[in-house]
């Protein structure tokens, strides 16, 4: 897959996420006073208010919760991917991200709501930040 864009650092909020997605690992945030899983990265709980919250690292597997495919782009980095999916996926820990689902052989017939998909970290440029991406179980 080409090439995505990256986040610029320093960036407090999201910084965490990405170290762990260069160790291939997809992480999430719980807040520590009311328990509520966090995701995407940010400094206070969303559900309580309070800025007490730790890294955990997901298991990577969830479920298509919806996707759409795309068909045409003219955006650098994504405009020689032909079809591509963009979806959300429900995580097995509570969280809702959007990524894309890989390792189809064609997006518009091969991906469903409800599949199940594990995570995997899809390479860039060297120096850059790997993308997490999901492929059917």
């Amino acid at each position: 897959m080409a090439n995505r864009p990256q986040p610029r650092f320093p960036e407090p909020h999201t910084e965490p996420f990405w170290e762990g997605a260069q160790k291939g690992e997809l992480r999430y945030q719980r807040c520590n006073d009311c328990d509520d899983v966090v995701f995407y990265p940010r400094h206070h709980c969303p559900a309580c208010g309070c800025g007490d919250l730790s890294w955990h690292v997901s298991a990577g597997e969830g479920t298509v919760y919806t996707f759409s495919v795309v068909r045409q782009n003219r955006m650098p980095g994504f405009i020689d991917l032909g079809a591509y999916s963009v979806a959300y996926i429900d995580l097995d820990e509570g969280f809702r991200m959007m990524s894309s689902v890989v390792g189809v052989d064609d997006p518009t017939t091969d991906i469903s709501i409800g599949q199940r998909v594990r995570v995997e970290f899809e390479e860039q440029d060297e120096g850059d930040y790997p993308i997490p991406v999901f492929r059917p179980i």
